[in-house]
């Protein structure tokens, strides 16, 4: 019974400091699929040069990866610093380069970058904002993790925050949380 409770309790601090690492919403670190299973989180591998291209999605037009992957911004990023690490980075994963970022059509050359992390990666930016990718997040055009904890938001052609709520359901992904 001991045994029991301890590693309750254990799980309970493991939790804790799991919501801790992301502004403390729990959508906002255990992501899951459609089947209710935690989705991975794993961070992605650094890409030699990351294309970014617009993709279509339920907010409209949407900053996209190259494999048409919504990323976003995280608002605590003001001023170009990456301050999602460890394990709000695996919930999600830093968009990394290897190499100055390609813009595909509709994307602003002149707005793409990179930041150096502090765990020494490099991550690509958009006009400042450090880019990111989510977890729950399976396919092209999925918004899921679109104003999640009033602070992560999807980034529109132009580099600024879409701040409208998601029409799709999301999974309990965050739909609602829009500002």
């Amino acid at each position: 019974m001991r045994r029991t409770r301890a590693a309750s309790l254990a799980a309970v601090a493991a939790l804790a400091l799991l919501l801790a690492a992301c502004g403390g919403k729990s959508e906002e670190t255990a992501p899951q699929n459609q089947g209710g299973q935690a989705a991975p989180t794993t961070a992605q591998p650094a890409t030699a040069a990351p294309e970014l291209k617009l993709g279509q999605s339920s907010l409209g037009q949407v900053l996209t990866d190259d494999k048409g992957l919504t990323l976003y911004a995280f608002t605590p990023d003001q001023g170009g610093t990456s301050t999602c690490n460890g394990t709000c980075a695996q919930t999600w994963p830093p968009l990394l380069a290897q190499a100055t970022p390609v813009g595909g059509d509709g994307v602003t050359a002149s707005l793409l970058g990179t930041i150096a992390r502090s765990d020494g990666g490099m991550q690509t930016t958009y006009k400042d904002w450090p880019l990111y990718h989510y977890a729950g997040d399976e396919q092209p055009g999925d918004v899921k993790g679109q104003g999640v904890g009033g602070k992560w938001f999807v980034v529109g052609a132009d580099g600024t925050l879409v701040k409208k709520a998601g029409t799709s359901s999301g999974g309990g992904y965050g739909s609602g949380y829009g500002g």
